[in-house]
């Protein structure tokens, strides 16, 4: 009997979850039953985090623990700082994989595969996750890394340890939200590939590794850094129009793309963009350069007739004018993705051990059937 062909496995439901509902028709998103939008403007990454890995909100007590849990596993081996030294010419993703990888070595549950070590092991690689990134961000820089700081909070310490200063409270509060919408977004490319590690029994660590390497790929985490690259291009609200003219009447289906629409579960706007689209707006205003927000505002109003077809913004539209706004380079867009999923990854991974079974799709074959062997010598 032929199984039924479904390219990219669109629309085949893996397996079953609690960590997350999308209804990509009404561009709905809920974490672990908690709307998107509530946990948006009333909560925070830190809360978040434990929810998707403890399965529920936080006591003040419970979330004092675990945010001292997080502090205190903030700091790399230096052996992994040395690693991050001699792999300093690599891309910022690279960098991250290769920390990812190494921190393995120096963790103490690295083999144990029971469920409670596992989380101990998502809340280190929480912690750890902004620390490889802005070291090796700092040694591709000629500078020395920064220690964490025990008083800062998740995102404030990163941008400390990224700019070695203090984080005005607007950038805090930028970064935090854009870890929190980024956290968790069911069976994406990146926790579908970490889920097909994970059904093998390899351990944690090497399931993340496997996520980071997906997420690299332009296809899925690269849209923010091509927004950005196409508002740099467009460079004044007045000539937004005219470049969307021109680019959606190009004969290249690949040039006529405007990254950040469209997406590949949600037929409504993405419910995340709108919380990012504000950000946008707000720290443009405060830090004196409205006009990137602007320019994505007028493109936003051009490929308006496109949502009939489903073509709405996503998240990523949006974030690359925060991050730039903030002064963070280009190639740190993905990374910081990468900080903010890790729970998601991490949640994604222990479901598949929970329930788990070998990930092992077939594939069609239609090439050539019962050909000659020809020896050598005969060709």
């Amino acid at each position: 009997m032929e199984s039924t062909l479904a390219r990219g496995l669109k629309d085949v439901v893996l397996d079953t979850t609690e960590s997350s509902y999308i209804d990509g028709e009404a561009g709905v998103l809920l974490y672990r039953g908690y709307s998107i939008h509530d946990l948006a403007s009333k909560s925070n990454f830190e809360e978040v985090c434990y929810l998707l890995l403890h399965g529920i909100l936080p006591t003040s007590e419970e979330l004092g623990f675990f945010r001292k849990r997080l502090v205190g596993q903030r700091r790399l081996p230096a052996e992994v700082i040395e690693v991050l030294r001699l792999v300093k010419r690599s891309h910022p993703m690279d960098a991250l994989r290769t920390g990812a990888s190494a921190v393995a070595a120096f963790d103490p549950d690295v083999a144990d595969m029971s469920r409670a070590a596992n989380v101990r092991k998502s809340e280190r690689l929480t912690a750890q996750f902004p620390t490889i990134v802005a070291a090796h961000h700092r040694i591709r820089g000629g500078l020395e890394p920064i220690e964490p700081r025990d008083d800062l909070g998740h995102a404030a310490n990163f941008l400390y340890m990224l700019a070695g200063e203090e984080p005005r409270q607007e950038a805090v509060e930028a970064i935090d939200l854009d870890f929190l919408l980024h956290a968790e977004h069911g069976a994406n490319a990146s926790a579908f590939a970490a889920r097909v590690t994970a059904s093998t029994v390899s351990d944690l660590h090497s399931a993340v590794v496997t996520a980071i390497g997906t997420l690299k790929g332009p296809l899925h985490g690269g849209a923010a850094e091509a927004v950005q690259q196409m508002t740099n291009e467009i460079g004044d609200p007045s000539r937004a129009h005219e470049y969307i003219e021109k680019r959606l009447s190009d004969p290249d289906p690949v040039a006529r793309r405007v990254m950040g629409f469209g997406h590949r579960v949600y037929r409504a706007e993405d419910p995340r963009a709108r919380h990012m689209r504000e950000k946008s707006r707000s720290l443009g205003e405060k830090l004196g350069h409205p006009e990137w927000y602007q320019i994505l505002d007028q493109v936003e109003k051009d490929m308006a007739p496109y949502q009939s077809r489903g073509i709405f913004v996503n998240v990523d539209f949006y974030a690359g004018s925060v991050y730039s706004l903030l002064g963070i380079p280009e190639d740190l867009f993905v990374p910081i993705f990468a900080i903010g999923r890790i729970p998601g990854w991490c949640i994604e991974i222990l479901e598949q051990y929970d329930n788990n079974m070998l990930i092992r799709p077939l594939l069609r074959y239609t090439g050539p059937m019962n050909l000659e062997y020809v020896p050598i010598d005969s060709r």
